[in-house]
């Protein structure tokens, strides 16, 4: 007869053999792979003409997307010189089958969108009630991009912000 011990080291080597793992890449960022890399850009609007740059790198094994972006504008006759830091996580819930993005910043803005690729992989938004982000494939290796927001009570009725470009410096 079989002690308790070794009928539970036979179970858990018996469980392991027979586990499967999927073969099947995982294709949830297939609809944003134009984006996975490091990019620097430029652009105005709103915030006053800046530079910078962001990146969309996988992480926690490739079930995240980690964007990480830093604008700096330079001093003008009207305000001093900032910076504008923020992270967005792109994720799919398990129980759903569209990517969802957090968004944080500095300035305490927490925003929870709705990624929506377009059919032809060329783009890509980040929509809310508020706020909708915009990115376009602007050639192999470069971006359009478009920040756009909606006025308090107008749901929906985004005017735009931030207008730029970004070229890639790392394909990843």
């Amino acid at each position: 007869m079989l002690s308790p011990m070794r009928l539970l080291l036979l179970l858990f080597c018996c469980s392991t053999m027979f586990a499967q793992t999927s073969t099947k890449p995982d294709d949830r960022w297939a609809p944003l792979t134009f984006l996975i890399g490091e990019w620097t850009g430029e652009g105005g609007g709103g915030p006053g003409q800046g530079s910078g740059g962001f990146s969309f790198l996988p992480d926690q094994d490739g079930k995240i997307l980690i964007r990480k972006n830093r604008a700096d504008y330079p001093a003008s006759k009207d305000r001093p010189a900032f910076s504008h830091t923020d992270l967005m996580i792109v994720y799919k819930e398990s129980t759903d089958a569209k990517l969802r993005a957090i968004y944080f910043d500095m300035e305490d803005h927490v925003i929870h969108y709705t990624v929506e690729p377009s059919a032809d992989g060329n783009s890509v938004q980040f929509v809310s009630e508020s706020f909708r982000l915009t990115y376009r494939k602007a050639g192999a290796d470069s971006l359009a991009l478009k920040f756009e927001i909606a006025p308090p009570g107008k749901p929906g009725a985004y005017a735009t912000y931030i207008d730029a470009t970004a070229h890639r410096k790392t394909r990843n």
